[in-house]
């Protein structure tokens, strides 16, 4: 399967025992321990979310087992601002600004994002970010 990052929709999914296509798809990922990425910004939202210790805990050492893309901060700030410009400038405006710093790693390192948020969609339309297509 392809290198793929998977966006905080699916990860909040899975950690909740959501069965879907898309946790499906996460959960054969990790079994056959396939590429699977995050990003600083996924671990951060997934993180943050997590109210009880022990499942924060369990869930910060199971993020950080896969290859985080990483870039410097003020060139993912950078970028991410940019991406954002662009799509304004193509009248397609994105909702959450965390959402450019996440596609904005998946189209610097090329790989495919696994999302449940249609931010995603709308800029996929308007660049060349690559969306999994689950099945």
């Amino acid at each position: 399967m392809p290198p793929t990052l998977f966006d905080t929709t699916v990860w909040i999914a899975y950690l909740n025992g959501v069965v879907d296509l898309r946790t499906n798809l996460l959960h054969r990922y990790i079994a056959d321990d396939d590429a699977i990425f995050t990003c600083p910004t996924i671990i951060q939202e997934v993180l943050q979310g997590i109210r009880d210790d022990r499942d924060y805990q369990k869930a910060n050492r199971s993020l950080l087992s896969f290859q985080c893309l990483t870039l410097p901060l003020l060139d993912a700030a950078i970028g991410a601002a940019e991406l954002y410009r662009d799509l304004r400038k193509k009248r397609t405006t994105i909702r959450k600004a965390n959402d450019c710093l996440i596609a904005f790693h998946a189209l610097h390192f090329d790989v495919e994002l696994c999302h449940n948020d249609s931010d995603f969609d709308l800029i996929a339309g308007r660049t060349n970010l690559k969306i999994c297509q689950v099945q």
